[in-house]
């Protein structure tokens, strides 16, 4: 299978070879894929000596071509992912965008993983065990795709990681968030409620409170209330609530 990214709509597009080769012929048909191979008809042209292994030396070529154009794939969504940990730290990014970046780049790693896992399993058969005839005095050209299909599934499967902990310190920092605008709206809560508590107290109007009778009652405790704020106010500044 092929990758290839579309800058229009910003997804792949999964393209097939299929491969038939005998031992003196080999026929390659592309199926939704647009990039040619061009390059290894030169590649074989430079390598005559490689290419007396006949058709085995043409289907390595196409394979390995094949399994090199999955690297640009792999480095562009590490970039993405490289952007969309910076805007997870950014207070200008929305938190359900960036969740639903990464998930879109996680349904992506999902189609690279299907795809280099066929090909690693097909490759399993041309290099160990009882490989076909054509293939005889060509395996370690095999193996050496091979080690390369696997390199490129360890770094999916890394990659799989990487957005799977950006998902949880995503959802980590709108949980901190949530925390921060509780802390806040609770400090403001108090602010408000001491002054309203000790305005109820005195607005019962009871006989007998002799306060009321005091010529300084009313402006004490007024400032008794603006106090009291502003050492709530300097006691919730300084721990980080307001």
């Amino acid at each position: 299978h092929t990758i290839e990214f579309q800058s229009k709509n910003q997804e792949f597009s999964i393209g097939e070879i299929d491969i038939f080769a005998g031992k003196n012929y080999i026929l390659s048909i592309r199926n939704q894929t647009k990039e040619g191979f061009a390059s290894v008809r030169q590649r074989c042209e430079r390598e005559p000596e490689l290419l007396k292994h006949g058709s085995a030396f043409v289907l390595y070529a196409l394979m390995d071509t094949v399994v090199d154009r999955y690297f640009p794939i792999i480095d562009k969504i590490e970039w993405e992912l490289e952007q969309i940990e910076d805007r997870i730290f950014s207070r200008s990014s929305s938190a359900r965008l960036v969740i639903e970046e990464i998930y879109t780049l996680k349904r992506r790693i999902m189609i690279l993983q299907h795809t280099v896992t066929s090909l690693l399993d097909a490759l399993a058969k041309l290099y160990g065990g009882r490989v076909p005839p054509i293939c005889n005095g060509m395996q370690e050209y095999f193996r050496d795709v091979s080690d390369h299909v696997l390199r490129i599934s360890k770094s999916i499967e890394s990659i799989r990681e990487m957005t799977t902990t950006a998902i949880q310190v995503n959802l980590s920092l709108i949980s901190l968030g949530e925390s921060e605008v509780t802390k806040k709206l609770a400090s403001y809560g108090a602010l408000f409620a001491l002054p309203t508590s000790i305005a109820g107290i005195y607005g019962m109007n009871f006989k007998h409170m002799p306060e009321l009778e005091w010529t300084w009652g009313y402006p004490l405790i007024v400032f008794s209330m603006v106090l009291a704020n502003i050492l709530l106010w300097r006691r919730f500044r300084s721990t980080g609530w307001l």
